[in-house]
């Protein structure tokens, strides 16, 4: 049976999404399943609606089945995200392939950029550049050109296809029996508004929150439009500016020696922020003060977060799979799935049978799920324990 695996966000999901599930099983697939990012994403950001909600687009629109992936891959570099997922895709034992958009559509260009990149050649001509300023991914596409030539590096230019790189990557790191097949993404590229009845996923967050939801979902398959207006009049749809304090609370409280944890490459970012975290009267004040041209602002707000939410580092391999939502077909995988003996994880209740590593990384996203809902704003949607009392959503 060939099953096609996505690594998503669906944050919230869109035309374009239900798009690359349909060309996955145009492309012959006969079940999609989804490793799909929980309560924060991967821009360091709250998710509009919650695991469970998205989830539900998601199987309404074309998955068969989704699984959690947990906070510390989700909200982390495009190359932990990527491995994170990956390897979630992989410990299934069903998923045959991986399918993921790319704004050039060329496989072998991906290819020939991600075998570079994982070669001692690149190391050197990385290491040669001149530390000028540029950011990191200015300097390994530079890099990069050394090697393969200014077309195949101006790839890593754009962000689906720097993704479609890193899933590269972490299927040869992982040795993967994954195959890998590339959809070239179509209408509004990231960032952009709509074009051609597509809109990218930012763009949609603008216009939620612009109060403008159903300009946002114009954008979106019906059935997920629909879940997106039954979370919003619920109070579910989340507001990140709701916890700028209990953010900046963290932020004002620890030390230097603190950052030292979040500050994964060791280049004096944790001190920028705790010197900006020391003058600023706002969160966007703080990051502003401490932004300069060679960290882009998405690294700073996972930093941030990371460091609100108390993050660890994520651990070698994800110690269970968690449901999230399945169909009939999803369920007939899972069955599957735990005949092989895949760590399928569908009641929180059990995660004690599986280890503690299993226990630690599921208390880690309790304590994400308890510090998220924070940013809803009807107050009665705010209860803690949440993550103890989900269940999966079966169709």
């Amino acid at each position: 049976m060939s099953v096609a695996g996505i690594i998503c966000e669906f944050d919230p999901l869109h035309t374009g999404h239900a798009y690359l599930m349909e060309q996955a099983r145009g492309g012959g697939a006969e079940a999609v399943v989804c490793a799909m990012s929980g309560s924060f994403t991967q821009r360091g950001g709250f998710a509009v609606a919650d695991k469970l909600a998205r989830a539900e687009m998601a199987v309404r629109c074309g998955a068969d089945l989704v699984l959690e992936l947990p906070t510390v891959w989700a909200m982390s570099t495009a190359e932990r995200f990527a491995q994170g997922g990956v390897d979630i895709l992989t410990r299934t034992g069903v998923v045959t392939e991986l399918v993921f958009g790319s704004e050039c559509g060329d496989l072998a260009g991906l290819r020939r950029a991600a075998e570079c990149l994982e070669s001692p050649d690149f190391t050197a001509s990385l290491a040669s550049l001149p530390e000028d300023g540029r950011t990191f991914a200015a300097r390994r596409q530079a890099a990069l050109a050394a090697l393969l030539g200014a077309e195949d590096a101006a790839l890593l230019a754009s962000p689906n296809n720097t993704l479609a790189v890193e899933y590269l990557r972490a299927i040869r790191r992982l040795k993967s029996p994954l195959t890998a097949r590339t959809v070239r993404r179509t209408g509004a590229q990231h960032g952009q508004e709509a074009s051609g009845g597509f809109a990218s996923a930012s763009y949609l967050r603008q216009l939620l929150a612009a109060g403008e939801p159903e300009q946002a979902a114009a954008y979106m398959p019906p059935a997920a439009a629909e879940i997106l207006r039954r979370e919003l009049a619920a109070g579910r749809i989340t507001d990140g500016t709701l916890c700028q304090r209990a953010i900046l609370s963290r932020l004002r409280t620890m030390t230097a020696g603190d950052w030292r944890r979040f500050d994964g490459g060791g280049e004096g970012l944790g001190n920028r922020l705790y010197q900006a975290s020391r003058t600023g009267s706002t969160l966007e004040v703080v990051l502003a003060a401490a932004k300069t041209k060679r960290y882009p602002m998405a690294r700073l707000r996972r930093m941030v977060l990371a460091a609100w939410l108390d993050l660890p580092a994520p651990p070698e391999r994800a110690p269970y799979l968690r449901v999230l939502a399945a169909n009939d077909t999803g369920r007939r995988l899972l069955r599957q799935m735990r005949d092989a003996g895949a760590p399928v994880l569908t009641k929180p209740a059990d995660v004690s049978l599986l280890g503690a590593k299993a226990e630690a990384l599921f208390a880690v996203e309790s304590r994400c799920t308890d510090l998220y809902v924070l940013a809803r704003p009807d107050p009665a949607q705010m209860m803690p324990g949440q993550e103890w009392r989900m269940t999966p959503v079966m169709r």
